[in-house]
């Protein structure tokens, strides 16, 4: 085995797949309580709730599954155990001095 890490290391394809289904299963739920389809309503209208509930099932699983995929395409495996000594949302700019090193000619408190 090596020390590298691989990409199928970060998340592996079966929790990207369970995340999408939970994701999904979620989304159809939720769907499927707004249309009504546990109440009292004509047999046409509970179908139309369970068959407009599952498109959208459907279609998160997808969504969330592409998006994870294409997320996951961002990452580079190699920097993922790498520390880091920074802030992360900070940028690396040259022009701008150490925060230790700023000038410091003027009073904060005034």
């Amino acid at each position: 085995m090596t020390d590298k890490t691989r990409r199928r290391d970060l998340l592996r394809p079966v929790q990207l797949v369970g995340v999408a289904f939970i994701a999904a299963a979620f989304a159809g739920l939720v769907t499927a309580m707004a249309m009504g389809a546990w109440q009292s309503l004509p047999g046409e209208d509970v179908l139309r709730a369970w068959a407009v509930a599952g498109i959208v099932a459907g279609v998160s699983f997808i969504a969330v599954l592409l998006i994870l995929s294409l997320l996951m395409l961002a990452v580079d495996p190699a920097e993922v155990q790498r520390p880091l000594d920074r802030p992360v949302l900070l940028r690396e700019s040259p022009q701008d001095p150490p925060a230790d090193e700023a000038p410091r000619d003027e009073d904060p408190r005034s």
